[in-house]
């Protein structure tokens, strides 16, 4: 069973407002990030509200985000729109749309240009208590190899979303809607074809 799956009251308002600042007050990897190749200051990026329908659990935000401040302003945020079936208007609902990475900040560039790992101290120190207000969620959209390690313990990314109806229809695993994965998706037409159409229905439902 998922962590976000127990059932109990949302905790008090004031407890969300409280947990949502210290978690854009945080700067636990600003030395990290000061490290890195641009080296950028923290900006968490906080997209949720106890009574959402549907968690997109992600990896982290992307350079276009950090300057955002709003998650998926970029392609992949196009792509997985697309997938979802679902307009801005809906997708950026904090009522009814979770949006909760498993790193809230950019974590910047290596030498080379590619995205660094999101930092494991931040799901392990503020998701346990983000997933306790997320007592609403129907529908949980596993993005990326790493969330669906923390929610699955599977990282096999292929594997994990090739095996989507082990999960569905409360959970679908999903590859990063990244322009980079276009490749992956054309050697994998049944995601359009079988999973897409399936997570499009899901998606209607759990926002019922």
């Amino acid at each position: 069973m998922l962590l976000h799956a127990r059932i109990g009251a949302h905790l008090p308002e004031s407890r969300t407002v409280t947990l949502q600042s210290e978690i854009k007050s945080c700067r636990l990897c600003e030395e990290r990030f000061l490290a890195t190749h641009i080296a950028h200051q923290p900006r968490p990026v906080v997209w949720f509200q106890p009574g959402a329908r549907i968690l997109i659990a992600g990896q982290a935000p992307g350079a276009r985000v950090h300057a955002s401040g709003k998650p998926f302003t970029d392609p992949s945020g196009d792509r997985l729109r697309d997938w979802m079936g679902l307009g801005e208007e809906i997708f950026y609902d904090r009522k009814q749309i979770a949006i909760v990475p498993m790193a809230f900040c950019f974590p910047g560039y290596n030498q080379k240009g590619a995205d660094l790992p999101p930092p494991a101290i931040c799901a392990n120190t503020w998701r346990p208590q983000v997933m306790d207000q997320l007592t609403s969620v129907r529908l949980t959209l596993l993005v990326g190899g790493y969330a669906q390690k923390w929610h699955l313990g599977q990282g096999s990314v292929t594997q994990t979303v090739a095996n989507w109806r082990d999960h569905a229809p409360a959970v679908f695993p999903l590859p990063h809607p990244s322009w980079r994965n276009t490749a992956w998706l054309k050697k994998n037409p049944w995601f359009e074809a079988e999973l897409q159409p399936a997570l499009q229905v899901a998606v209607k439902e759990a926002l019922l």
